[in-house]
């Protein structure tokens, strides 16, 4: 959940019968799903140096794939086969901007409500004031409000692995905290932006937001695997388990770790599979309406060479070749890489289990296969 460092199913096609004097045309078959990129793509994520990932594909002729690469498990030997669970750190952004947008269709609220229209009086110092900051800023990380990671309680994460802590206190925590550093757009990452989004989908909806994305997103579509965890420290079975690196490289298992103060920034636990139907529902307007998909694809300058919209980012690595998706780290070594098509009709969609390997070659990999997919 710290700095974030993806179709509808397979179509099938009616063999048809054209009559004409004294002959029949031949039935068309569909056009035959071509895995070689898939198994192409699998063999260099052997080499990317991860402890595990799982691998899901989506598109047109071959529909839903998903593979594992190395050991899900380094203690057992256990290894990746596709189905893990695993945490989704700042890939949760995209499901409560989601979220918020339904909310905007519904007439809920407006992108240009305040904070203060929501939670009034919560934000206001010196540094900051909730009349003055925006829906849309929070969605797009242009509020100016730092990180609540940077805060002091947060330097020795393994001193509060195992606390419950609230979002509105990790909101507190970050209003003790100077302005951060911005991009000329204004963009500024932070996890705050979204705990405060989270919050003022509770106080419309009266759920909080674990409850609205289940309601709205997960029932909605048939998610079977997509779960929040609350206090909840393990993963369900089958699970990736996650890895950070010590010094001497030694890797140590961090699974187990209580994320509820990521929250609406990065509590969310999913599959490929899942994490998959979603993107591809949300990109194929499954989920928001036209106008409010519009606004999730208004894009910023985030500083760094990228483009961010309202919880999503916008990849053209390769130019003339766009691609959205949400990349995200959580603290117990689990990271995300994913892309979908600008279409909507192909996927890619990574779990992973350690925090270190070589995050150049995985993009490659990535965006090679979106791209030859079929």
């Amino acid at each position: 959940m710290r700095r974030r460092t993806s179709l509808a199913a397979g179509l099938a096609f009616t063999a048809s019968l054209v009559t004409a004097p004294l002959a029949v045309a031949a039935p068309r078959t569909a056009p035959e799903c071509d895995t070689g990129p898939f198994e192409t793509a699998l063999k260099e994520l052997r080499k990317a140096g991860a402890s595990g990932m799982t691998v899901t594909v989506k598109s047109p002729r071959c529909g839903v794939r998903s593979a594992g690469v190395g050991l899900a498990d380094l203690r057992t030997g256990r290894e990746a086969v596709g189905d893990e669970h695993s945490r989704l750190a700042s890939n949760t952004k995209t499901w409560t901007a989601t979220v918020v947008l339904q909310l905007v269709g519904e007439g809920g609220l407006r992108l240009d409500d305040t904070v203060d229209d929501h939670l009034p009086g919560l934000i206001r110092t010196r540094h900051y004031d909730g009349r003055a900051i925006t829906v849309r800023q929070l969605l797009q990380h242009t509020s100016g409000l730092p990180d609540y990671l940077e805060a002091p309680f947060w330097e020795d994460l393994e001193a509060h692995r195992w606390d419950h802590v609230e979002p509105l206190r990790t909101v507190e925590q970050s209003l003790a905290l100077p302005p951060p550093e911005r991009a000329p757009s204004g963009f500024s990452y932070s996890n705050t932006n979204y705990n405060l989004a989270g919050l003022i989908v509770t106080e419309i909806t009266g759920r909080g937001i674990g409850a609205e994305i289940d309601r709205r997103i997960v029932r909605r579509l048939g998610l079977r695997d997509t779960h929040w965890p609350g206090d909840r420290t393990t993963l369900p079975r089958p699970e990736l388990r996650g890895y950070v690196e010590r010094p001497g490289k030694k890797l140590v298992d961090k699974t187990e770790w209580n994320t509820s103060a990521a929250d609406a920034s990065g509590a969310l636990v999913s599959t490929g599979a899942d994490t998959t139907a979603f993107w591809t529902a949300l990109w194929s307007g499954e989920l928001l309406g036209p106008a409010e998909l519009a606004e999730m694809r208004r894009t910023v300058e985030d500083g760094e060479g990228g483009r961010y919209g309202l919880g999503v980012e916008r990849y053209e690595r390769v130019p003339g070749s766009v691609s959205w998706g949400h990349s995200g780290y959580m603290e117990t070594g689990h990271k995300v890489r994913n892309a979908v098509s600008d279409d909507g009709r192909r996927a890619v969609t990574l779990l992973i289990g350690s925090e270190s390997f070589d995050e150049a070659k995985v993009d490659s990999v990535v965006d090679t296969l979106l791209r030859e997919l079929r």
